[in-house]
């Protein structure tokens, strides 16, 4: 079984050279728009990664997945424009993405966005191989969460 391609929402203030998930561009399956140049209504049979949904399982295999790709307070305001798209939140999962935010907090067990895709990837059985070849963090993100 073949899922859909990962699409990826961008917001236009997150910093391409920051942007943990900028080496998957060209990657046949994962598709990447620009908030706010979206499409929601192409997402029928997709899931959105996110906070406060059921947990992601093994059971959502099928369906596409949505990940918003901004700091948490942009992606907080991208979340409006997919109100139609079910929320399936992670497991928790520890970050090794520094945060260097001092004015606002992440929420607990908010991860980068590689980060959170590979976990999402693990859970949903797909094929986990390049996702994290070029994040900086790669070891200690596996080490603190595959035991």
């Amino acid at each position: 079984m073949t899922a859909p391609p990962t699409v990826i929402v961008v917001h236009p203030k997150e910093k391409r050279k920051k942007c943990t998930v900028e080496p998957l561009r060209g990657r046949g399956d994962f598709l990447f728009w620009r908030f706010p140049n979206v499409r929601p209504e192409l997402l029928g049979g997709y899931i959105r990664l996110g906070l406060g949904g059921p947990i992601l399982s093994a059971a959502d295999a099928a369906s596409g997945l949505l990940v918003l790709d901004g700091t948490w307070r942009l992606a907080a305001r991208m979340e409006s424009l997919f109100t139609d798209i079910p929320v399936r939140t992670l497991p928790p999962c520890q970050t090794a993405y520094p945060r260097s935010s001092k004015l606002f907090d992440d929420p607990l067990g908010g991860l980068a966005t590689i980060e959170a895709v590979y976990a999402a990837y693990r859970i949903l059985g797909r094929d986990v191989g390049g996702l994290l070849d070029q994040y900086h963090w790669r070891e200690e993100f596996l080490k603190v969460n595959l035991h």
